[in-house]
């Protein structure tokens, strides 16, 4: 088979293969153009999520320079104290800020997930529901 007579059968136009099998009662073009809304949502839903996921990766490496910085910085402070009592109470007073920080980040994160999240699911539900308002409307005029 050549080159370009495969190529053609991925060029088949879906409304002109349908109409070759015309039933009586079902309109084609009715369920072709159901089935491109389905495909855009899910496309539109996708972009969302995957944008999602950027936006967490991005705060990922915000996050680690942050940490990065900020433990250059409390080593710095740590060994320029002295005294043993104070150079403990420097090590408590950093590991809070350090655990306070981590909990506002993963919850920040777990903000972002939520957020991509319930994006993408709008899109699916906000297209289900027209879905089943189109068959609604399909059932009714038979």
């Amino acid at each position: 088979m050549s080159a370009k007579s495969s190529n053609s059968l991925f060029n088949v136009d879906p409304a002109a293969l349908f109409a070759q099998f015309k039933v009586p009662g079902i309109d084609v073009e009715s369920i072709l153009a159901t089935q491109r809304k389905n495909i855009e949502a899910l496309t539109k839903a996708n972009q969302l999520a995957v944008e999602g996921l950027q936006a967490i990766g991005r705060r990922q490496v915000e996050i680690i320079r942050s940490s990065l910085t900020d433990s250059s910085t409390q080593m710095r402070e740590l060994f320029q104290t002295l005294k043993p009592e104070e150079r403990i109470a420097k090590q408590t007073e950093i590991a809070k800020k350090s655990i306070e920080k981590a909990i506002a980040d993963a919850r920040e994160l777990a903000e972002i997930v939520s957020k991509a999240q319930n994006e993408a699911f709008e899109v699916l539900n906000k297209r289900l529901s027209e879905g089943l308002d189109e068959v609604q409307t399909l059932v009714t005029k038979k």
